[in-house]
């Protein structure tokens, strides 16, 4: 009998922890998205869907869910583009090669916070870097943080500089499994460059893509620490993500409620994403590859 459960006794704190610190806060946070709490008193009255249909009534929700799908939609597409670019001439195995990976990789285990700051003062109006280096070509300031038009794309900027290092290792992971041998015989048959990459190269790193592309798209609807440094959400609601949204709604004006109802409606959706892109790209993708 203790030969059977020791298996079992060596993933037991794991399992734990998985489950107090991931579990029970999805199931308290469930309970607390029908009920009307605000965090200064002990009552939470039952009040079923409510929260979730003054969720669905709310015009920033839905302005929170389309900043979201833009910033996602653009973002995602674009680091995954370039992130192969970039590891295509980063794959061999040479010294400036890895200097270059861990310069790249860097900004992806740097505070974002510290990042978000640093580029606050960069991209500020009067006393950033951008503006006077525009102004070296006659073009007059540019108040990036506060133009409703250009915000988001900043932070789509910021939020790309930040990750696209681990896109990039990932992606050298992937190019060197691919074998050698079809370079070889693609290079026999005097195959040009970007031919080899479109029949070669990018379909045997499909698999993962496939991968980037899902933890990228979860990433991206959980964004929240640039936008709460750079723009508060600002201006005007264009760069209100849903997390923002969920952290003003519930730690700023105290309706756990609603925040909690939006949190497991951010947790469905995500869910659902996964599922669709699995169904309609997963098993394509892995055929094929």
């Amino acid at each position: 009998m203790l030969r059977k459960l020791t298996p079992y006794l060596f993933v037991a704190p794991l399992v734990a922890f998985i489950a107090v610190f991931t579990y029970v806060p999805i199931l308290t946070s469930l309970n607390l998205s029908v009920r009307n709490w605000n965090f200064l008193t002990p009552d939470m009255p039952f009040v079923g869907l409510e929260n979730y249909r003054l969720l669905i009534s709310s015009r920033d929700f839905w302005n929170a869910l389309w900043v979201t799908t833009l910033f996602t939609v653009f973002s995602v597409p674009i680091r995954l583009f370039l992130a192969l670019i970039v590891a295509s001439y980063l794959a061999r195995e040479t010294f400036v090669s890895r200097l270059l990976r861990g310069a790249l990789f860097l900004p992806f285990v740097t505070s974002t916070v510290s990042i978000a700051v640093v580029f606050s003062w960069v991209f500020a109006t009067d006393y950033g870097l951008i503006n006077p280096v525009l102004g070296w070509f006659g073009i007059g300031k540019v108040a990036w943080l506060q133009d409703p038009a250009l915000a988001l794309w900043v932070l789509i900027f910021v939020n790309t500089w930040k990750q696209i290092g681990y896109d990039v290792v990932i992606y050298i992971a992937g190019l060197q499994a691919i074998p050698q041998e079809l370079y070889d015989a693609a290079a026999i048959d005097g195959g040009k460059r970007l031919h080899v990459f479109r029949r070669i190269t990018f379909p045997l790193v499909m698999p993962t893509t496939y991968f980037l592309l899902v933890v990228s798209v979860i990433e991206a609807f959980q964004v929240f620490t640039i936008v709460n440094v750079m723009t508060h959400g600002g201006p005007a609601g264009a760069t209100d993500l849903l997390v923002h949204m969920l952290y003003r709604i519930g730690f700023v004006l105290f309706d756990i409620g609603q925040g909690s109802a939006l949190a497991v409606m951010l947790f469905v959706l995500l869910v659902t994403l996964a599922l669709l892109k699995s169904r309609l790209i997963g098993r394509k993708v892995h055929y094929e590859a």
